[in-house]
């Protein structure tokens, strides 16, 4: 992870990059503002108007870290009016994006995303995905079983759990979930009621950070040539098989889609198997080839977790959708677009 120094260093080049017609450029950093100390202040001309940036430097740039400098922006903002507080830091991410704007507050990240509103400029980027995704408080949480804990959470938003129903429904260990919840709680996408039952606070933050840090191709995959054109006969020829052997399978990628959203073409198959796909492509015929030329994908599972959950449609099974989600989010160019149309229209956050 960047030293915040590195990130503040780095931050006042990517606002000269930005304002590359602004003159005048003097920085300072650590300045005392009231009772708060700035990391950056940025004062430069442009426009015929003499602008300040006060500039927050985030860690992490999640959202409970956003949310506090938010407070901190704002009672800037109080004590110098004129000046244009800015969040950065190495990735800001789509939700932390939505709380900073929803305040009128700018951000800057090392990603390449950014909002600055100034009195007759504005530039605004996003969509740029986080440059060094590996950080380590999040590696830890988004860890193969830390993310049964994940998963079971997001599948049942508004569920408030005790402790010891939550690691039983995600098959892990007391200890473990604890472990998991308390980071949850760290970063404020958890809370407890008064009976001290776990609640998902902030599902969409979860559910997007997550996604962020994780890619399908995490499983392994075996790539095939499907003998007839991808139907939902043909879904079903292989579910029967899966089952005659006594293994758990579940659709996902366009496959899981066509079942949660009916007339969604199918142009290739993904599917999630238990166990070695090689007897299940012998029985159904089916012929290796490198994956850019299969139209059948097994899914071999990281981990046993992406089962859980899985819903029915139509006699067929689908991932759950939060691991449908996830699965679509780093999916060829348009797998964000319906990432983004199943949360809206089928998962209710």
């Amino acid at each position: 992870m960047l030293k915040s120094a590195e990130v503040r260093r780095q931050v006042g080049q990517r606002l000269r990059e930005l304002l590359p017609a602004a003159t005048g450029w003097q920085e300072s950093a650590d300045s005392r503002i009231g009772s708060q100390t700035a990391d950056l202040v940025s004062r430069f001309r442009l426009a015929g108007q003499d602008h300040t940036v006060v500039v927050e430097v985030s860690s992490l740039g999640q959202p409970r870290q956003i949310r506090a400098s938010v407070t901190r922006l704002n009672e800037i903002r109080r004590e110098l009016p004129g000046a244009h507080p800015v969040a950065a830091a190495v990735y800001i991410g789509p939700q932390s994006a939505r709380i900073l704007k929803s305040h009128n507050l700018g951000y800057v990240d090392l990603s390449g995303n950014c909002y600055l509103a100034l009195e007759n400029v504005l530039i605004e980027k996003e969509g740029k995905r986080n440059i060094r995704p590996s950080t380590r408080p999040l590696r830890s949480l988004f860890a193969p079983r830390a993310t049964r804990v994940v998963r079971v959470l997001l599948v049942d938003p508004a569920r408030a759990w005790r402790l010891e129903e939550l690691a039983r429904a995600a098959s892990v260990s007391l200890g473990h979930a604890h472990n998991v919840v308390k980071r949850l709680e760290e970063l404020a996408w958890v809370e407890r009621d008064a009976d001290q039952r776990i609640r998902l606070g902030k599902p969409v933050d979860l559910l997007e950070s997550w996604s962020d840090s994780y890619t399908y191709r995490a499983n392994e995959i075996a790539s095939y040539v499907a003998p007839e054109r991808i139907t939902r006969r043909y879904m079903a020829e292989l579910a029967r098989a899966a089952a005659a052997e006594g293994r758990r399978y579940a659709f996902t990628l366009n496959a899981g889609v066509s079942l949660v959203a009916p007339n969604f073409r199918v142009p290739v198959l993904h599917c999630y198997l238990e166990g070695d796909p090689a007897p299940l492509a012998r029985a159904l015929g089916l012929r290796t080839v490198a994956e850019a030329d299969g139209t059948l994908h097994v899914l071999s599972p990281y981990d046993p977790g992406v089962f859980y959950g899985a819903l029915e449609k139509g006699g067929l099974k689908v991932v759950c959708l939060p691991q449908l989600y996830a699965d679509l989010f780093h999916y060829e160019r348009r797998g964000r677009d319906q990432a983004e149309h199943l949360r809206r229209e089928a998962m209710g956050y």
